[in-house]
């Protein structure tokens, strides 16, 4: 494989996670694209999020973003056109327990990746130059937190208030620096909320349908009202396809559902979605399940995105609404798949995480 073969290699980090395995299924199902997976493995990675790739045109690698020799020689070997970078410690929770890990994965080893990225795009001839691409997949949580109205948009100030959100916001600090200094043709998404089948359950909407299809308590942060902009993973992952091979060097390119919904409003819905999938729980309905509990520290009020540069620059749109990606995560959740399964016996068992104390 090098970077100027007809079918192009891109070198995928942390691609059996939730939205990188997504993307590793879109391009193995709907392209011509090799793709080499870097991930760690960790309790969020699973192999099975990708059943049955092309070995022609698939490889695993079992390691960590923040080898820098492995990254290297992954680069050197493969040639890809491109690093699709997802790999990242992201549940918001676990960061409030433990910065330091995320500091670690997501602001060193993303600094490790653009340099040995830097050095492979300098050893590329002009026209594989011309050709290559960094894209790094961040968040709206890095802009903070918005009132009543308005929108995060690509020129809106940094203001994160966790810390995945700051290792984040760092992270996209050295991407912008990478490319302003040393001309590495980087790309920057910022996303808003990502659901859809194969999401651990540590995330509030896999959690909830599993909670209310075992009757188990359904816990909502404070008063519930605290609004996010739903976005279904698959077109999410589309975009990204299209930034990647149509988006301008150095830019940033904010990707939103255009689905704003308090987090209540999400719970009662699977409520509603699940009592029609399975009948009445105990002859009521699961709504009566929805319990408050304390707060998250630091809990945003609300996110939202403008998109309109992405619709734009790239005629892109979400083509999946709210109604009908909750409705297929709910079924996809329900249908207890092999994948679930692992999920159940592992590590994570629907134990909260993020109560304030850090260390």
């Amino acid at each position: 494989m090098n970077a100027s073969q007809e079918s192009p290699t891109w070198l995928v980090s942390g691609g059996a996670g939730f939205i990188g395995s997504c993307f590793v299924r879109q391009l193995l199902a709907e392209t011509g694209v090799r793709v080499v997976n870097l991930d760690k493995l960790t309790y969020a990675g699973h192999l099975e999020s990708i059943p049955d790739p092309p070995e022609d045109r698939y490889k695993f690698v079992h390691g960590d973003i923040g080898d820098a020799t492995l990254v290297s020689s992954l680069l050197q070997t493969y040639q890809p056109t491109a690093v699709v970078h997802f790999a990242a410690e992201s549940h918001v929770d676990r960061s409030i327990d433990g910065p330091a890990a995320f500091v670690q994965t997501n602001v060193c080893g993303t600094v490790t990746l653009l340099e040995r990225s830097l050095r492979y795009y300098h050893s590329l001839d002009e026209t594989d130059r011309e050709r290559f691409r960094f894209l790094h997949v961040s968040t709206d949580e890095v802009y903070g937190s918005l009132g009543s109205e308005g929108s995060f948009a690509e020129t809106s100030p940094y203001r994160p208030n966790s810390p995945y959100a700051a290792s984040k916001a760092a992270s996209d600090m050295f991407v912008r620096a990478f490319h302003e200094t040393y001309g590495l043709p980087t790309l920057l998404t910022n996303c808003s909320n990502n659901y859809g089948p194969y999401q651990l359950p540590e995330k509030l909407i896999p959690l909830m349908i599993l909670n209310a299809a075992e009757g188990r308590p359904l816990p909502v942060y404070g008063d519930g009202q605290n609004v996010r902009d739903w976005l279904y993973v698959d077109d999410h992952c589309r975009a990204i396809a299209e930034v990647i091979r149509r988006g301008r060097a150095g830019e940033t390119y904010n990707i939103g559902g255009d689905a704003e919904r308090t987090n209540l409003e999400v719970v009662e819905a699977i409520c509603d979605l699940v009592d029609q999938r399975l009948g009445l729980e105990k002859d009521e309905p699961r709504r009566r399940l929805i319990t408050s509990v304390e707060d998250r520290p630091g809990h945003d009020r609300r996110y939202a995105i403008d998109a309109s540069k992405i619709y734009g620059e790239l005629a892109w749109r979400p083509k999946v609404d709210f109604e009908t990606g909750l409705s297929r995560t709910v079924d996809w959740y329900l249908q207890d798949s092999p994948w679930l399964k692992i999920i159940r016996k592992g590590q994570y068992q629907r134990q909260r995480h993020g109560t304030g104390l850090c260390g």
